[in-house]
């Protein structure tokens, strides 16, 4: 069956560069699980921090589930300048299960993001120039 994506935070994949990444379960009550599987997510201003506040309101702190060596992993990798910690995918594990794909990135300066365009669009141009010799123009 595999695993079925909900929500991609491809902003954050922008903005950020991605060192390493995670996966955490998700503390959810009935009626939020049935909205993941409707696809009705967002995570375009998510964020994720390591604290203990309880809230219940629609756009309320959802508990992460990690095991306690990850955390004190992230914790201490997120505490050096310039790290945080960004969600980048929601998803539906195999056996039903809702996750999020948690990354440790560093912010990117406006030159670095301008490079990542311009690699972006190299790639393409040399994939077409390919296609273009395949198909004999």
């Amino acid at each position: 069956m595999g695993e079925q994506t909900v929500a991609l935070n491809r902003r954050a994949r922008h903005d950020y560069t991605i060192d390493e990444t995670f996966e955490a379960g998700i503390v959810l009550t009935g009626t939020e699980i049935k909205s993941i599987r409707a696809n009705k997510v967002n995570l375009t201003d998510a964020y994720a921090r390591i604290d203990r506040r309880y809230n219940h309101e629609p756009k309320r702190t959802r508990k992460l589930l990690l095991h306690r060596s990850e955390i004190d992993e992230l914790l201490g990798r997120a505490a050096r300048k310039g790290q945080t910690i960004v969600p980048l995918r929601l998803y539906i594990s195999d056996r039903g299960r809702a996750k999020v794909e948690l990354g440790l990135a560093r912010g990117k300066q406006l030159h670095d993001k301008r490079r990542d365009i311009a690699e972006r669009d190299a790639r393409r141009e040399v994939a077409r120039e390919l296609a273009d010799v395949q198909r004999g123009r």
